[in-house]
């Protein structure tokens, strides 16, 4: 199916009712609207993600990415997307949860570049971090991964940014769980899955680091 980009916005509200999420404001489908004509344009030149067409993105991109930030506890202030690459899930956890503080850290140039010209044009006050999370020796409320290259390695190495009771949020399959809660270590306990939609056996297992 190919969704033309002034019919992008009511296709992602249908596919929410479809996933049993509840509707986006008229804003937030608005800056939704506006990142998918700006991924568009620069995976068309720019590797962002495999995934390269507009229903694509919306089904599996955005659609995964609002439900995780809907699910995220109350009470976080601030968030490290750790591995950022083309937005997933930080940004649409900044148009969605406003008062969540979102850094977006990415290594690679271009696609840091593509995130910062993004916030720009979305006018979201999210920072942009261009190197490598590790770098940014800062604890957070939450640091969310998804889809980042050696995902055992790089739980471990975010482990030290979240905070005491704070969590990390992993967009991960049933079938990886195990071995991620594993890299995370002891000092996590795992209260809560969430199923997401899009199939897959696609979850978002939520931990929470002791005291």
């Amino acid at each position: 199916m190919t969704v033309e980009l002034d019919s992008a916005a009511p296709r992602l509200q249908e596919l929410l009712a479809e996933a049993s999420l509840p509707p986006l404001s008229g804003e937030q489908a608005v800056g939704f609207q506006a990142y998918l004509a700006l991924l568009l344009r620069w995976n068309a030149r720019v590797n962002l993600t495999a995934i390269r067409d507009g229903e694509g993105i919306l089904s599996r991109h955005f659609v995964e990415s609002i439900a995780c930030a809907r699910a995220l506890p109350a009470g976080i202030q601030n968030l490290l997307d750790f591995g950022s690459g083309a937005g997933f899930p930080g940004i649409p956890i900044a148009l969605c949860r406003p008062e969540i503080a979102v850094t977006l850290a990415e290594s690679q140039g271009k696609k840091a570049a593509f995130l910062s010209e993004a916030v720009r044009l979305l006018g979201l006050p999210v920072k942009v971090h261009a190197a490598r999370a590790e770098a940014l020796r800062a604890v957070f409320d939450c640091v969310t991964l998804r889809a980042v290259d050696k995902m055992e390695q790089a739980v471990r190495a975010a482990v030290p940014m979240v905070r005491a009771e704070g969590w990390l949020a992993l967009l991960t399959t049933h079938a990886d769980l195990d071995k991620l809660r594993a890299a995370a270590g002891v000092e996590f306990s795992w209260p809560c899955r969430v199923a997401l939609p899009g199939g897959d056996e696609r979850i978002l297992a939520l931990g929470r680091r002791g005291c």
